[in-house]
């Protein structure tokens, strides 16, 4: 009821009594009607003077107060109560805030903001934010991480939702809570947990310790314990991972050099540049589809590099055996002189054109990586690149023992003049031989964009490794080759961690020297009337 509809009601009521002539109890009347129309008049101004105020609301008002518990206590309501909603209106308070304030307000920012990831459709997005809310330490994130773990379909999401809530937890008041949450990490296998559990283990070690430190050391040493024992485990399996990528890495380049140096006994000192020839080739492809096609087929640009790349290399490796290596069969010495310095001419070519580096951009599918245990991150390209070497493994291997090109080629060999009688023309079969070594060069440039950049030394960084794989495999073989590269590559990841890239690779040659001089044909000698 309106202040005006109860003084116009007040004032008529008025009038009728004065009329009627009852003086006495009209005086009365007259004022207890004043009275209580005073009081409703108040008490209907207040109810629209003074609506309720949200706890919410009230917070923010509050958290620009100077008084830092009265600011603390509106910060607390905020993060119980709030939601991504207020970030708006608290980055526009911090912004006109001073100093403290706006110290005060950005942790709340981030905490709300990674609450609300936590429902986020990308499960990358999720597991940072589950990540970021475990560093902020407060121990009232622990309910929407809980809350968010019980739905959540990600194991690995699911995970380090766990390990935040018990880095929290491992920082508790509580005795009893801090060795639940320690026992937690060693189940985990957290890595996360070691700092805080050593600091926990030094203080129950300590002289002045109450049982309950000891108590809570003893559960913190054994989660330690555990958690390290599984890191051994999980360096050495990454560690197999990469001498296998390496190995992959070293037979892709080895394929193409086994059959040009094993099968026609050429040593090509520019086989590496003809992997250079390779990977240049996908970054101009790569640039061709930035120039002349929208970003929605960009990721197209890297299978179409690869017929680009083979053919690039294999043309470059016809062109070179046509006009110098052909003039110098027989002549190993003058081949690998020629075939050095047409290395160095392609280096300064490309270094001329393209510069000393160039990018290569991964499309999407080969970017980042599956975690298939704690501490084990297997990158996607990584993955690729031996599921190349397989397959490349399977095409020679059909290509040599069950095309007829492969028999022309074994056939020539084996015994180059008697081919010739039967009608095979060598001279042919040596270019193609020769261009078909090139192109897996190629590929293999192709496959190593993705885990580097591309410069002109390229090629020069396998090409000593490639020569040590086919030599120690045994020249022309297609299983010494990947057994070889097997070892070498395993070798090299192997020592590298102790000895240091350069003296691992030094302590390898040393190996495969040593080796030869007790199997000069290598792990697979050739068999047969010619072998020698």
């Amino acid at each position: 009821m309106s202040a005006s509809f109860v003084c116009l009601v007040k004032g008529q009521f008025i009038i009728m009594i004065i009329c009627s002539g009852r003086t006495v109890a009209t005086v009365g009347i007259v004022g207890l009607l004043l009275f209580s129309g005073q009081s409703w008049t108040i008490a209907a101004e207040e109810s629209v003077a003074a609506p309720q105020i949200s706890p919410v609301e009230q917070a923010l008002s509050q958290v620009t107060s100077e008084d830092e518990s009265l600011r603390d206590a509106a910060i607390r309501v905020l993060n119980d109560q709030g939601d991504v909603s207020l970030v708006p209106r608290l980055e526009a308070i911090k912004a006109t805030a001073d100093r403290s304030i706006r110290q005060a307000i950005k942790p709340l920012i981030d905490l709300l903001k990674n609450r609300a990831k936590l429902a986020s459709p990308d499960s990358d997005v999720r597991r940072s934010a589950a990540t970021d809310l475990g560093s902020s330490g407060n121990p009232s994130v622990i309910p929407w991480l809980d809350a968010a773990r019980v739905n959540e379909p990600n194991k690995w999401v699911r995970y380090t939702m766990e390990e935040s809530v018990a880095l929290i937890q491992l920082a508790s008041d509580d005795p009893s809570i801090k060795a639940v949450a320690a026992e937690k990490l060693g189940e985990l296998y957290s890595p996360n947990g070691v700092p805080v559990l050593k600091q926990l283990v030094a203080a129950g070690a300590g002289a002045e310790a109450t049982e309950q430190q000891k108590a809570v050391a003893k559960a913190a040493d054994a989660a330690i314990h555990r958690i390290e024992t599984w890191g051994d485990w999980a360096n050495a399996i990454e560690t197999f991972f990469r001498g296998i990528s390496l190995s992959s890495i070293l037979l892709i380049m080895s394929l193409g050099l086994a059959i040009v140096f094993g099968l026609m006994g050429v040593i090509n000192m520019a086989h590496g540049e003809l992997m250079m020839v390779g990977a240049y080739a996908t970054f101009v492809t790569q640039q061709c589809f930035t120039a002349w096609f929208s970003a929605d087929v960009f990721g197209w640009y890297f299978p179409v590099a690869l017929p680009v790349a083979f053919l690039a290399a294999a043309g470059s490796g016809f062109l070179l055996e046509a006009t110098v290596i052909r003039f110098l069969y027989g002549r190993p010495l003058e081949t690998m002189l020629a075939t050095w310095g047409v290395s160095l001419v392609l280096m300064q070519a490309a270094r001329v054109y393209f510069g000393d580096l160039t990018a290569v951009v991964a499309p999407g599918p080969l970017r980042g990586g599956a975690q298939v245990m704690v501490g084990v991150y297997l990158p996607y390209n990584r993955i690729f690149i031996i599921a190349l070497s397989i397959v490349c493994v399977l095409g020679i291997y059909f290509a040599l023992f069950k095309s007829n090109l492969g028999l022309r080629v074994r056939a020539v060999t084996q015994n180059r003049n008697m081919s010739a009688c039967l009608g095979i023309p060598t001279r042919k079969v040596d270019s193609y031989t020769f261009a078909f070594g090139s192109g897996l060069a190629g590929i293999a440039g192709w496959a190593l964009t993705m885990v580097g950049n591309v410069d002109p030394g390229l090629g020069q960084n396998y090409i000593v490794d490639a020569f040590m794989v086919v030599v120690t495999g045994g020249v022309g073989k297609l299983a010494g080759t990947i057994v070889a590269s097997l070892g070498i590559g395993g070798l090299n990841k192997l020592i590298e961690p102790s000895f240091g890239a350069v003296y691992g690779k030094v302590f390898i040659l040393v190996m495969v020297i040593l080796f030869l001089q007790w199997r000069p044909s290598g792990l697979f000698a050739m068999k047969g009337r010619n072998a020698d």
